[in-house]
């Protein structure tokens, strides 16, 4: 503490990022400041705290901070550090889920309409979220039904290609196949766009009329179809607000907390229609609730579209998200704080989400906790660590008789899986099925990255956990030695009786099976497991695939690498229909038949 004592006697009053570290120094909390001076030090005053501040208080064994030259330029650090370090205290979303949009490129001259899930600053006009029963497949079938616009990828250039079934069912233009000028298909387009913006009445006109069209010629399948089309558009029109003006989009945050867990609820407007909403659970240790709420909304707007507007509380940071959106996305976004009216109802309508979810979401936390941190600290007790085993990893190899060796490693943060961070490795030194050659190369592999340029990609690990017994155990130890690694710890985990074999001793440490910690080896031993598997298949499908194509007449490396890159693997080839098979570049129809043939005969 007297480190700290003088530390805080040198703090500037400055806004910046400071990083609080526990006394291995580990990061534990990054906080923003608009003063640095007075925000870190209300952390050691002796004033009330909330008890969540206070447990991490308790674990602060020193802190540094950086200097920014504004508040936004704070926020905008404290999101890339915490990204970076997952410390424990803050709000981590990592297991945010991200709901699909509708994407379309206006600027080609016959765009595509197809789903993504990840929003990119690339010029592009997003629809969505789509949320709350809404099937995105629906909608975008509902467009090339209703105005026929391609949801394909084909490149389109000066050579037209074969036309598809699409364009010979009535579901698409064809101007792959140049069926249609870029004129007519640009009004189709903006067709699809005001239907994508709410403006659902020509949509449902269109639809019904084919449907009767459909009925009357007795193609009552595709009537059905049709049908429930419509039923899906009557779904969307009555999540519509009418007493919300039918241009407004925006989202309504809401922060419910009870000192020690907190929860957020997010409900979604879209041109006056609610999609939905969804709610997070967040284990936190924020000064304030201002603050929280603040750090939540920066980085969950870093996976999702902001909206034109922001419904929030009081207390929220408003002038410093906004200017932080206009900064970070080049997006005026209004944060508003609901105060009356309609959007103080649906404001109202968030935070009952909020603190109904917070309510059940307690026990679940605090199972989480039990699962994880204490499970972490458990395990440092447990087979006598020197440091808290924060970082794991966990390398596991795969492979058939030799073929397609593989290794993989995955990463656990505080005893949570960061799938960012895991790796797959070739075997590339190794002749046949030599499991312990083979770890050997990957740890080799890995450890040459300590000390490197590359050591922020791959930080140093503080327990190394391989699958194996004590044999696998040895063999990696010898790189160790070779490399005189010191304050990585080395463990391997043996599947039959589930012991852990530890370098300190000979026997091994049986844990009891309904423990936690032995529960987080074996999560952490079947996720390494499951990774090389995984990565094995893909290899090995890949090479079965090719050498099964190079066998057909006309089929040369570049068709080969088209069909490869389009269906991945040999499976999609097979269960493809001609046409799928034609719309691969290169590949036409009678080529397609010739596929088909083959792999009936031979496959």
């Amino acid at each position: 503490m007297d480190v700290i004592k003088e530390k805080l006697k040198l703090l500037p009053d400055n806004p910046g990022v400071y990083i609080m570290l526990d006394q291995y120094s580990n990061v534990i909390y990054v906080g923003k400041a608009r003063v640095l001076k007075n925000r870190v030090r209300q952390y050691f005053h002796n004033s009330p705290k909330p008890e969540k501040v206070t447990k991490m208080v308790e674990n602060i064994a020193d802190f540094n901070y950086i200097i920014t030259s504004s508040e936004i330029d704070a926020l905008a650090l404290e999101n890339n550090l915490i990204k970076k370090y997952k410390p424990k205290y803050n709000i981590l979303l990592k297991d945010d889920k991200t709901y699909p949009y509708i994407k379309v490129d206006l600027r080609e001259k016959f765009p595509n309409f197809y789903i993504t899930r990840k929003i990119k600053k690339d010029g592009c006009k997003y629809f969505g979220p789509f949320m709350g029963g809404i099937n995105c497949k629906d909608i975008l079938d509902t467009l090339q039904l209703t105005f026929c616009v391609r949801l394909c990828h084909t490149a389109i250039n000066s050579k037209p290609k074969r036309e598809c079934l699409n364009y010979h069912i009535g579901r698409c233009l064809a101007p792959c196949a140049a069926k249609v000028t870029p004129e007519e298909y640009s009004v189709q387009v903006k067709k699809a766009l005001d239907f994508l913006d709410g403006n659902l009445k020509e949509a449902e006109d269109l639809l019904k009329s084919k449907m009767f069209a459909a009925a009357e010629n007795e193609n009552f399948e595709l009537a059905l179809d049709y049908k429930n089309k419509l039923g899906m558009l009557s779904k969307l029109e009555a999540k519509r607000l009418p007493s919300l003006n039918k241009a407004i989009d925006a989202d309504i945050i809401a922060y419910a907390t009870n000192n020690l867990y907190s929860a957020v609820s997010i409900l979604v407007t879209r041109k006056g229609i609610m999609q939905g909403g969804c709610s997070f659970a967040l284990d936190e240790a924020h000064m304030s609730d201002g603050e929280a709420l603040t750090s939540f909304i920066s980085q969950y707007y870093l996976r999702h579209e902001p909206p034109a507007e922001i419904i929030v509380e009081d207390f929220c940071e408003t002038e410093l998200l906004q200017t932080y959106f206009k900064d970070k996305f080049d997006k005026n976004v209004e944060i508003t704080v609901a105060k009356q009216g309609d959007k103080f109802k649906l404001l109202k309508m968030a935070q009952q989400n909020a603190a109904e979810y917070l309510e059940k979401s307690v026990d679940k936390i605090r199972h989480k906790d039990d699962m994880t941190v204490n499970a972490c600290k458990r395990l440092q007790q447990l087979l006598g660590l020197k440091t808290y085993p924060r970082r794991m990893e966990c390398y596991d190899i795969s492979n058939i008789s030799g073929v397609d060796k593989v290794g993989s490693m995955v990463v656990f943060i505080d005893g949570e899986a960061d799938r960012n961070s895991y790796r797959r490795f070739k075997i590339k030194t190794v002749d046949g099925a030599n499991d312990f050659a083979s770890l050997q190369e990957v740890l080799t592999r890995r450890l040459d990255k300590l000390g490197t340029d590359e050591e922020d990609k791959f930080p140093k690990p503080d327990l190394i956990i391989i699958d194996g017994g004590k044999g696998q155990l040895s063999a990696v130890k010898e790189i160790f030695d070779g490399k005189n690694i010191e304050g990585i710890e080395l463990v391997s985990i043996a599947k039959r009786e589930e012991e852990v074999f530890t370098l300190n001793s000979n026997d091994s440490i049986k844990i009891s099976h309904r423990d936690y910690s032995l529960k987080m080896l074996q999560r952490i031993r079947d996720e390494a497991h499951r990774f090389a598997i995984t990565y094995f298949r893909n290899i090995h499908s890949k090479r079965n695939l090719s050498s099964v194509l190079s066998q057909i007449d006309g089929i040369g490396k570049v068709k080969r690498m088209a069909l490869l890159e389009k269906f991945g693997n040999l499976d999609k080839i097979i269960t493809a229909s001609r046409e799928e098979l034609a719309s691969c570049d290169g590949i036409s129809m009678a080529l397609a038949q010739k596929i088909k043939e083959y792999l009936e005969n031979n496959i």
